[in-house]
């Protein structure tokens, strides 16, 4: 319970200490407006007001939109009112033009639960793909949650569906068939023949339970190949619930001798920016005075923060306090994805200045901004934190979680928002998607290639390239969100 307890605090994220105490992160008091009926909008622009990444570009959020006075305060009441949908007003109305990922959640309760892991959910995580002459789409599967209603079912990695519940999916009903309330559901498989997807008999009914906790260290072990001890570790999203699962992978690795790793980040989107430090220390070294981050915030903000508030070092301990479990290495094989964003891109331009990263896959997402979860409690500065849910207004239960800052590494570098490219590029092939840690499997055997030198008579020819549209993640409350768990204090926030 302590660890769980610990992610909540961290949530409060920026919490920070002020170098001054009159010049405290403490938003203004602003205008209110006149109807009751839009207190998630006004929660909502105050919010973004102060703390959006990208406030001074979005003339709805400058400062003087809404001058305090009677008219003012129309104004205002009426721009709120504007849509009567909160989640409609904050897209429509709030975001700027090139924001691809703040979003909201009219459960903070959820979107909390969702940081640590925790989801409702059947376990099937999934990509989908169009058909090229058509607008059907077909899923196939990427992995099984252990533990969870798909694991007890026929399905596995590489299974193909066409179709939910006799329906033909497309890209205008995949959604709702998938994603919507329905909590079961039965999937109608497919199989590949002649180069073609065609439906077959079998179908695999699932269900979606609350409370399934997912260890995004989904697999790892060493292989002995060609003389090189290599090791090899899937992990599938940064969540800090099981930091201490991750050293322990390396700690494994570390007393094995292991001098090479290949890194399984392909269907990770991301989460906490204190996991991406952690694991690239235990990729690289835990040396504290070799910088690994530093943070660009709005211009509001980053004047107000001391460079030790903007900076994070490579670790030697991890939130519980245990040592870091260091491979020291030189250089790093990550296999990335389309499907690979912000915190997963963070460890590979993170670790950059440092370390050779060999990248093979396909160019990354391209996510470089990280967030907070925002709710409505003005006296904490609009910042979540587990030990102020009580001062949340009880009759707002929406959060927000925008964009409010950029990671640079130490070089400085930051502009990826069109991806990372591969040094090796190399697509899955859904005739050959292989199996989780067979050496066969083509990413990770051409990682092995790269790593023993051995080309051997093996040609890496994509028959049926996954090119995927969306996946299951992209559905979850998290999405593929990068958020700033840095423990800090507040000014003057009474906790």
């Amino acid at each position: 319970m302590k660890k769980y307890v610990l992610l909540f605090l961290s949530l409060g994220i920026l919490l920070v200490s002020c170098k001054k105490s009159d010049d405290d992160l403490t938003p203004p008091d602003g205008i209110d407006p006149d109807s009751a009926e839009v207190e998630v909008q006004d929660f909502m622009w105050k919010a973004m007001n102060f703390w959006y990444f990208w406030q001074e570009d979005v003339p709805n959020l400058a400062d003087d939109k809404f001058p305090n006075t009677d008219e003012g305060i129309d104004a205002y009441t009426e721009f709120l009112s504007s849509e009567s949908d909160p989640g409609t007003f904050f897209d429509d109305q709030l975001l700027y033009s090139e924001d691809r990922f703040s979003f909201y959640s009219d459960d903070y309760r959820e979107l909390t639960q969702s940081f640590a892991g925790i989801s409702k959910s059947n376990g099937l995580e999934f990509g989908l793909v169009k058909f090229s002459d058509s607008d059907d789409v077909f899923g196939y599967v990427w992995y099984i949650i252990p533990n969870s209603d798909a694991a007890t079912k026929d399905i596995s990695r590489g299974d193909l569906f066409t179709g939910v519940d006799g329906q033909t999916l497309n890209v205008s009903n995949y959604t709702d068939l998938l994603f919507g309330d329905n909590d079961t559901y039965t999937l109608n498989m497919a199989d590949i023949a002649n180069d073609q997807i065609t439906p077959n008999d079998k179908e695999v009914t699932l269900t979606k339970f609350e409370g399934l906790v997912e260890n995004p260290v989904f697999l790892s072990k060493i292989l002995e190949i060609g003389g090189e001890k290599i090791g090899y570790l899937v992990y599938n999203r940064f969540t800090n619930e099981f930091d201490e699962d991750l050293n322990d992978v390396f700690g494994e690795f570390k007393a094995d001798g292991v001098t090479n790793l290949v890194l399984d980040l392909r269907y990770n989107p991301g989460g906490s920016v204190n996991s991406a430090r952690l694991l690239s220390s235990m990729v690289y070294g835990t040396n504290k005075e070799e910088l690994f981050l530093r943070q660009r915030w709005n211009s509001k903000i980053q004047g107000q923060l001391s460079d030790s508030q903007l900076t994070d070092y490579f670790a030697e301990k991890t939130s519980d306090g245990s040592s870091v479990n260091t491979l020291n290495l030189s250089k790093v094989y990550i296999i990335a994805t389309n499907s690979s964003a912000s915190a997963s891109e963070l460890v590979i331009n993170g670790l950059a200045p440092y370390v050779d990263v060999v990248h093979i896959g396909e160019t990354t997402r391209g996510k470089n901004e990280f967030s907070l979860t925002m709710v409505d409690d003005f006296d904490g500065s609009y910042i979540y934190n587990a030990e102020r849910e009580s001062k949340i207004n009880p009759d707002n239960q929406w959060a927000i979680q925008p964009l409010v800052g950029r990671n640079e590494n130490a070089d400085g570098f930051s502009d990826y928002t069109s991806g990372l490219v591969p040094d090796i590029e190399l697509e899955e092939d859904l005739e050959n998607l292989g199996a989780w840690g067979d050496p066969n499997e083509p990413l990770l055997a051409r990682a092995i290639q790269e790593i023993t030198g051995a080309t051997g008579k093996r040609g890496f020819q994509v028959k049926m390239p996954a090119n995927v549209m969306t996946n299951s993640k992209m559905f979850s409350v998290l999405k593929d969100n990068m958020f700033l768990d840095k423990p800090m204090q507040m000014g003057n926030i009474p906790q």
